[in-house]
């Protein structure tokens, strides 16, 4: 299964505001030492905000920070949001699969992905950051 590129921001946003230690960065500076585009990066935060995950000030002394519910959410959880509902195949799509009416596969694979999100769900964006990870994330260089 492949993440969307949503889901791979938004979880690396979290885990780098997990790790900041006085600083308030701006979506643009976490964006930034990402290289990802702005836009993309502001739409992330903008549904991590929205999730209660992220809080974000505009303005003079603004920037973003992890709230409470943010260093706790489950990673499980904060994947099932941003991937959505749907099936890891689409059977039913603009050329439905002829098998559909018999097929066995796709009720496996939606046991496989359910298995996939059951196991990311005890873990918490504190639990990713632990050592070792946090202060590699502090050591990385700004992408540039």
């Amino acid at each position: 299964m492949r993440l969307l590129r949503s889901t791979d921001l938004a979880l690396r946003f979290l885990m780098r505001l997990a790790v900041v230690e006085t600083s308030t960065p701006t979506t643009r500076d976490v964006a930034a030492d990402m290289g990802v585009p702005y836009t993309h990066a502001a739409k992330v935060v903008a549904e991590l905000q929205r999730l209660g995950l992220v809080d974000a000030r505009r303005g003079r002394g603004g920037g973003l920070s992890l709230t409470e519910k943010g260093r706790t959410a489950s990673v499980g959880a904060v994947v099932r949001t941003f991937e959505g509902e749907g099936d890891v195949v689409d059977c039913e799509g603009a050329t439905p699969c002829p098998l559909s009416p018999g097929c066995r596969l796709r009720g496996e694979l939606r046991r496989a992905q359910e298995a996939f999100y059951a196991a990311l769900d005890p873990v918490t964006v504190a639990d990713v950051v632990a050592e070792p990870t946090g202060p590699l994330l502090l050591g990385l260089p700004k992408v540039p």
